[in-house]
């Protein structure tokens, strides 16, 4: 009551704006012309404005308040060959006229949402044993969520499970019930890489979903796995090895779910470095974070429908245990997330990889009763510990690889993203001995930390032993901003709380303040220079580091029965 609004339908925003000022000039109001402007010609620009008034008493004050909202309801990939329609078009429509509605929504119901934020955040921001720069990542680290190319897609209601499971997915008997409830999530690796949900990253960043939007995580899991069950038999090929090959393989992990300039989701793995279908930590990747959801959900349907899918990718992955010694070998290429960086044989990232998927293989087995796998899973785990420890332990720390190559004995800030994924379910040291644990955190942080940069700039990748990083590899003397989140999660879960955050630190002062790349964290920077690919998926894996000190301070519940999800036909 008592505020008039006035506006002008379009100007051109390229001139002086005098047509607005000069009209605001005559009586502080706009001339609110009536009806629509006309449209705009192919390349032109335009601009609006809207003007509220009041009057405010001697000594008083009033508000106004202003909503900006945006209503593009429909979504054609680069392909054009569907039609989607984002996830508020179930509550707005979506003929486009949705605007007024989400305004007067947003205006009646912004105090409610600022009230829930602050009751998120609070506990965190009050917390005075966190320091302020923890604060800021954990929270705006969480911009890539948005910002990150993201769609929400409705689930088309004509849509059968049929058309949703392909050929082979009849299995995931919860799939259409979980999509049309919760719709298709995707984000790009990075606004520069742009693959949607790039599951060797995802990995890294599913912290933040699993964590805050639970059900996105499940839902883009139930994607994940119908792309596993399947396959694309068109031929492509590859840049690094010049071969040929079928563009996505049956029960194998896809290394993404499409080229927004293609068709997501009908077309996967637009990836065109390696043939992934060879890559060793893809299909690790699913299973281990399918009990880290099922672990902090308790959704057991989910873990039910999800199981099979977990047998097949590990019974793929068995496949490079050449040796039959328990302990996957890499194939002499760089075969993983750290795709310019060439492994041979058993390593410390993809080798503890494999052993904390096999443990996690045993306890879902436990869980669903299947007392063969586990058995099948638990002799695996015996004879892959022993050689993991017979081949890379050196006393101090896991080697790169058990190549016997120059680079091989190299320090690998990741060596222990495998113990990261155990700490972060409850299985703290079932696979690896606790004193090795702490032995190689404490190296990489004396060496890859504190003797980089003078320990200002988080964790180089690859550290050799003598404190010189490794420079085998474009990547091996790279920081990666969500490994170092990663990382410090991990010293955290192993009581080495301030080192943890010495580290992270590190990234944070280099990124949000020396460099001035705030909102845009890059996968990568060097000492000096040189930084790679801006507003990248990987950094919330910050969000592990909070789960971590949650769990520390005994603040995380154990994991309750949560709603599994609709159950309705």
């Amino acid at each position: 009551a008592g505020t008039g609004v006035t506006h002008v339908t379009a100007f051109n925003p390229t001139g002086l704006g005098r047509e607005v000022w000069q009209d605001l000039l005559q009586d502080g109001r706009l001339d609110s012309p009536p009806g629509k402007s006309r449209p705009t010609e192919e390349g032109e620009v335009t601009a609006a404005a809207v003007c509220a008034s009041c009057r405010v008493p001697a000594h008083g004050h009033k508000t106004l308040e202003l909503a900006l909202v945006w209503d593009m309801p429909c979504v054609h990939f680069g392909s054009k060959e569907k039609l989607h329609l984002r996830r508020y078009t179930r509550f707005f429509g979506s003929e486009g006229d949705a605007a007024p509605a989400l305004s007067h929504y947003a205006l009646t119901h912004y105090k409610e949402w600022e009230r829930k934020i602050e009751a998120w955040q609070n506990p965190i921001l009050q917390n005075r044993q966190l320091p302020s720069w923890y604060k800021s990542a954990l929270f705006n680290e969480l911009y890539f969520m948005t910002d990150g190319g993201t769609i929400w897609m409705e689930v088309p209601p004509e849509c059968s499970a049929e058309d949703l499971q392909g050929p082979a997915g009849a299995g995931l008997s919860h799939l259409l019930p979980v999509l049309r409830e919760y719709g298709r999530f995707a984000y790009l690796e990075g606004q520069e890489y742009r693959m949607y949900n790039t599951y060797d990253v995802h990995f890294y960043a599913s912290f933040a979903l699993i964590m805050l939007w639970p059900k996105l995580q499940i839902s883009l899991q139930y994607d994940i796995a119908v792309t596993v069950v399947n396959e694309d038999v068109q031929p492509r090929q590859y840049l690094m090895c010049g071969q040929t090959a079928q563009m996505k393989m049956k029960n194998v992990v896809p290394h993404d779910i499409g080229d927004p300039g293609d068709e997501p989701w009908q077309r996967v793995n637009a990836y065109l470095m390696h043939n992934t279908a060879d890559w060793k930590d893809l299909n690790l990747k699913f299973v281990l974070q399918v009990y880290r959801d099922y672990y902090l959900t308790r959704d057991s349907l989910y873990l039910q429908d999800m199981w099979p899918v977990c047998q097949a990718v590990m019974e793929s992955e068995l496949k490079f245990d050449t040796d039959n010694d328990g302990l996957i070998e890499n194939g002499g290429f760089a075969d993983q997330t750290y795709d310019a960086w060439v492994v041979h044989g058993a390593s410390a990232y993809c080798g503890g990889l494999w052993l904390a998927a096999v443990c996690m293989m045993c306890k879902m087995a436990e869980v669903l009763g299947d007392t063969e796998i586990h058995q099948k899973y638990l002799d695996i785990l015996n004879k892959g510990k022993e050689a993991f420890e017979r081949m890379l332990w050196n006393g101090k720390y896991y080697n790169y690889d058990s190549s016997g190559s120059d680079t091989s004995s190299s320090i690998m800030s990741d060596q222990c993203a495998g113990q990261w994924f155990l700490g972060a379910c409850g299985l703290d040291h079932e696979v690896f001995p606790k004193s090795h644990v702490l032995s190689a955190l404490k190296t990489i942080f004396e060496k890859n930390v504190l003797s980089f940069a003078g320990g200002t700039m988080g964790a180089v990748n690859g550290m050799r032993p003598n404190g010189v990083p490794d420079t085998s590899s474009v990547q091996s003397n790279e920081v990666w901003v969500g490994v170092v989140y990663s990382l410090a999660a991990t010293m955290i879960q192993e009581g080495m709380v301030e080192e943890g955050f010495r580290t992270a630190e590190g990234c944070y002062r280099t990124v949000w303040e020396r460099l001035g790349m705030a909102f845009q964290t890059p996968e990568a920077y060097r000492e000096k220079k040189v930084y790679r690919s801006l507003a990248y998926m990987r950094p919330l894996s910050i969000w592990s580091m909070q789960l971590a000190l949650e769990r520390q301070t005994g603040q995380a519940p154990a994991p309750t029965q949560l709603p599994q999800g609709p159950t309705h036909p």
